[in-house]
């Protein structure tokens, strides 16, 4: 592949519609969870809309007093087993009107109840992640950074797996301008391009006032085969 586009990003739990444009904006997309896992972060929670404003679903986390903050994201464990019951009733609760909500309902349900032995967070949202690319027919290839191998240093390390991906390009998120280091990737020869989150169009949401920043799944129920529309890249 000539100019062969790579992004890497932590996991997250049913990510926001800019998660998946990056992902349709890339070639190969890397999970990047042998990273230190955050607390109060997108890993295990995001955010719908209900009739009473927004809402967080949150996976709960084993805690074990302070270790969690030393922890993989792919070490993170679920503490409730019961979690997918109770979120996939707040999402019923809160979406059984969207227009669509009806067409994906048996997608979801299903995908939320082959959660239930599931454990290990990082596993949970790749199941998610990639079912969802399936239902926006995204085909970028998925892989893990452990698949590569890791160095030290924050950017060395980005830099390195793209080389090793065979990358030329790197897209990422522009939260990360605050620490990468743009002359490694030009010294690489990987050309470095930021993802531009703005403007994306309103479409027919419940429960106003809109609301850009909630999980994908909003988007979904709302819109049905129209979500691509009110996505930035066309895939």
């Amino acid at each position: 592949m000539q100019n062969k586009k790579v992004a890497i990003l932590q996991s997250n739990y049913i990510p926001w519609k800019g998660y998946f444009d990056i992902i349709s904006s890339v070639d190969e997309f890397i999970i990047y969870d042998e990273m230190q896992y955050t607390k109060n972060d997108w890993r295990n929670r995001n955010k719908i809309k209900t009739s009473n404003g927004l809402q967080w679903l949150t996976i709960p986390i084993e805690t074990k007093g302070h270790i969690i903050e030393k922890r993989k994201i792919s070490e993170v464990k679920v503490q409730d087993k019961n979690w997918y019951k109770k979120h996939w009733n707040s999402i019923v609760c809160n979406y059984s009107k969207a227009c669509y909500f009806n067409v994906y309902k048996d997608y979801f349900e299903e995908l939320y109840f082959s959660c239930e032995n599931e454990v290990n967070l990082s596993r949970i949202n790749y199941k998610f992640i990639t079912a969802i690319n399936k239902l926006l027919d995204i085909k970028t290839k998925i892989s893990y950074d452990i698949d590569y191998g890791l160095i030290e240093g924050k950017t060395e390390r980005l830099v390195d797996l793209v080389k090793k991906a065979n990358g030329r390009e790197y897209i990422s998120g522009p939260s990360a301008k605050d620490y990468i280091d743009e002359t490694l990737f030009k010294k690489s020869g990987i050309k470095l391009t930021w993802m531009d989150y703005s403007g994306y169009k309103e479409y027919n949401q419940l429960y106003p006032p809109f609301e850009h920043g909630v999980s994908i799944i909003d988007l979904i129920f709302n819109c049905g085969k129209d979500s691509k529309k009110y996505m930035k890249v066309k895939f």
